[in-house]
């Protein structure tokens, strides 16, 4: 490694300031550790949830609430999700909800004065997390992006970092590491995803670790067409319309109702079913659906207004770096939480929305801060002088001649994934045809002439994109939302998981039915 690199040594390094690195963190440091706890934007105000309210699942075990949870969950996942790992999401999370009002959270309150617990502010949450983090001795390092894993003799032991400001490299050296990353939404403008680029998947993979469910990446979210917000809940009470006010079907998936008329016309939604007293809710509970309307001067309740869809991909999606039955990964000394870990068993082949979501990065965020407590205690002293060295093997490239420009390569690489008729609806031809231009953008060298916080994240971008479209590609049916008009239906044979990984042949394979038993 290079000796002009700052240096920094710590027993557990957490990469993501979201929910689950902060819950990584609070619990690694419970469990007698040193943390650094890394974040390319600013802990407390970068990502998906800071950039609103998000709900929780708020439900003690073996009540009936609890129940239907659990079923309605295992019903929406399409074969995949998995009960009892269900109830220890959420048994683990309402006990991080408990403890969040015994630190002196402020929750939202009923009319009638009682704490609701289904509901966290996202600014308000993560800022809380970070003082409660400062105040635990956990290392907070803001803007400094993560490039790669370091490793030694195959297992995960620390990373590279670059200063934004500065430029300056940091080597952090660490018994084990957590990605809580986020997931990748292929920088579609859906609100708080432009730095949720697919990253930890690519250092992860890169040390070799193993992806599951990117086929189940295909989530896209409703919002106005002016606005980057895709919050759903509202358009429950909302009808759909083309150009001329024909109200469209509401029969079946109302995302593939839109996403069908999008492909050939204009659509228009109105929030009507709304009582005046849920519209007040609505404003209440989710202030941030608003704000572009009222900029706007239009009352969303009683005026039309156009909408489109907006890709949401592994951030509200199910695929990620795939995990033991808690947070462990399929290498040694790596760990992954929140969208950065598959939520196939809680969510399955279908998105998990807010409070499956929240609630899966609490549980695996704490889950992944005590198992990387635990390994790096198993290593004890023999750990420290280890020779270590780039996960990534092609961090060295050659200058060339007339490099290109790594924005037309990005452009290129989001046009094979956030076209409806290409990416929400799937078949072989389109499938092949973005494998093919995927697959000569990462084999081009030319846009990776300077390594650049903004080329490493172009180069996560299109891997995530080629796992995902690898998958796809494999499985040769519709569930839940993988969505393929040449195969329309489930086919019962191949409800298994599809692994996917490496960066250099992207792989993808179904697990094999010893696998999916052993997992379970």
């Amino acid at each position: 490694m290079s000796n002009s690199a700052m240096q920094v040594e710590t027993d557990v390094l957490v990469v993501g300031g979201g929910p689950a690195g902060c819950w990584a963190a609070w619990n690694a440091a419970l469990n007698g550790m040193n943390v650094v706890l890394i974040e390319k934007g600013y802990v407390g105000t970068s990502g998906a949830t800071a950039a609103g309210n998000t709900t929780t699942i708020y439900t003690r075990r073996g009540t009936a609430e609890r129940a239907a949870t659990v079923a309605q969950r295992v019903r929406l996942g399409h074969g995949f999700s998995e009960a009892e790992r269900i109830e220890r999401v959420l048994d683990r999370t309402c006990q991080n909800l408990d403890l969040l009002a015994e630190w002196g959270y402020e929750f939202p309150s009923y009319e009638d004065g009682r704490p609701y617990r289904g509901m966290l502010r996202g600014p308000d949450y993560l800022r809380f997390m970070r003082q409660k983090l400062i105040k635990a001795r956990v290392k907070v390092i803001d803007h400094c992006p993560v490039e790669e894993l370091l490793v030694s003799d195959g297992v995960v032991a620390g990373a590279l970092a670059r200063y934004r400001r500065t430029g300056e490299t940091l080597q952090i050296s660490a018994g084990a590491v957590v990605i809580a990353t986020g997931g990748c939404a292929f920088l579609s403008g859906a609100l708080g995803t432009n730095n949720l680029t697919g990253d930890g998947y690519l250092m992860a993979a890169e040390a070799g670790a193993v992806l599951s469910g990117m086929e189940f990446s295909a989530q896209y979210g409703i919002s106005p067409s002016y606005s980057s917000v895709t919050k759903g809940v509202v358009y429950f009470w909302g009808t759909f319309s083309d150009e001329q006010g024909n109200v469209l079907p509401e029969q079946g998936d109302r995302q593939i109702v839109v996403a069908r008329e999008l492909i050939s016309g204009p659509v228009y939604a109105i929030l009507d079913k709304a009582s005046p007293r849920l519209q007040e809710g609505f404003r209440r509970g989710q202030p941030n659906i608003f704000v572009p309307f009222d900029r706007l001067g239009i009352d969303p309740f009683t005026q039309r207004f156009p909408i489109t869809l907006r890709h949401e991909g592994t951030v509200r999606g199910t695929g990620g770096l795939k995990i033991d039955d808690r947070a462990t990964t399929t290498v040694q000394g790596l760990f992954a939480a929140g969208d950065a870990a598959t939520r196939q068993g809680m969510s399955g082949a279908t998105t998990g929305g807010g409070g499956p979501n929240s609630s899966w990065a609490m549980a695996t965020g704490s889950w992944a801060g005590e198992d990387a407590a635990k390994f790096v205690r198993s290593l004890g002293a023999n750990r420290r002088g280890r020779k270590i060295h780039s996960a990534n093997e092609h961090s060295n490239v050659n200058p060339v001649r007339n490099p290109s420009d790594v924005h037309e390569v990005l452009e290129i690489a989001k046009q094979q994934i956030l076209p409806l008729n290409g990416g929400f609806f799937r078949d072989r031809a389109t499938l092949s045809e973005a494998s093919r231009k995927l697959a000569d953008l990462w084999q081009d060298q030319s846009w990776r002439s300077k390594r650049t916080a903004k080329v490493r994240e172009a180069e996560a971008l299109i891997a995530t994109a080629r796992w995902a479209t690898e998958s796809a590609i494999l499985r040769k049916e519709s569930r839940g939302l993988q969505r393929r008009t040449d195969f329309p239906d489930a086919n019962p044979a191949l409800a298994r998981p599809i692994d996917s990984g490496s960066s250099e042949s992207f792989w993808a394979a179904f697990q094999s039915e010893n696998q999916v038993s052993a997992a379970s």
